[in-house]
């Protein structure tokens, strides 16, 4: 099955430095990586072509020009990149554990989309990742813990790794909650539900959900990869949710109908 793992980016690059080198150390090296940036300098560029002569999986660059918030753009020009079967998003703040692609590997299953969990750091704590270079990608259970008790993380459960169970499946209609810094779906399925909506484009908020409640429309399911595949997001200031209230009535009106395919989405890159 190959896989690519699609990841939006907005100029932080020492976090997408962090990400990237969370990649390098997977225990599954069968995948590719496609940087979806929204608008970056030219320095997140040079970061990533830097990375791609290390990087022993294909590692390219997607980037239009800053134009406000449109990840849903570069995330759909991302899923028309690639011939991969499966896709995994995420978001360059979020740093992935050493069998993280395994992982969803493992959990993928036809008829369904995966969604993960992610471990929120503090600000001093992001901080000190970033300028120490951690590497938070090979940390135990036991480091988590402690950093927990320091108050570093906001959690450390998510760090238990659980089997995959029919229990995964006990909440086969949920979209609540979905997010697409952690999340899984096999590329026909997205193509078939027209991928991200870029109505939202410009806007913050709620693209992740309006994806999940179409694909559940389209009758694939939710399967869970908590207790299996965290992300490690670092912290950073709230995003403009200027724009919330035109998404919600938006999203509304998704939750109204049965509508499955995005209203301007990936069709017209592919």
């Amino acid at each position: 099955m190959r896989i690519a793992v699609i990841v939006a980016t907005y100029n932080r690059p020492d976090a997408l430095a962090a990400l990237l080198e969370g990649y390098l150390h997977q225990d599954d090296t069968g995948f590719e990586v496609i940087v979806a940036d929204d608008g970056s300098t030219d320095e997140v560029r040079q970061l990533v072509e830097s990375y791609a002569r290390r990087a022993p999986f294909t590692l390219s660059h997607l980037w239009h020009e800053d134009r406000g918030f449109r990840a849903t753009i570069m995330r759909n020009r991302g899923l028309a990149a690639t011939r991969a079967d499966y896709v995994i998003y995420t978001d360059a703040d979020c740093v992935p554990p050493r069998d993280f692609v395994s992982r969803h590997r493992r959990l993928a299953e036809p008829g369904y989309f995966l969604s993960g969990n992610r471990i929120l750091l503090s600000e001093p704590f992001t901080a000190a990742v970033l300028q120490q270079h951690l590497p938070l990608y090979d940390w135990g259970i036991a480091r988590w813990l402690a950093a927990w008790l320091r108050r570093d993380i906001n959690r450390w459960l998510p760090m238990v790794k659980l089997p995959d169970s029919a229990l995964r499946k006990r909440t086969p209609d949920r979209w609540k909650g979905v997010k697409t810094c952690n999340f899984s779906a096999w590329r026909n399925d997205l193509i078939a539900v027209n991928g991200f909506d870029e109505t939202y484009a410009g806007k913050w908020g709620l693209e992740d959900s309006d994806l999940a409640i179409r694909l559940l429309h389209s009758g694939i399911r939710h399967k869970s990869a908590r207790f299996a595949a965290p992300v490690f997001h670092l912290w950073h200031r709230e995003a403009d949710k200027r724009g919330f209230t035109e998404n919600q009535r938006l999203l509304d009106e998704l939750i109204a109908s049965r509508r499955t395919r995005a209203k301007l989405g990936v069709d017209q890159y592919l």
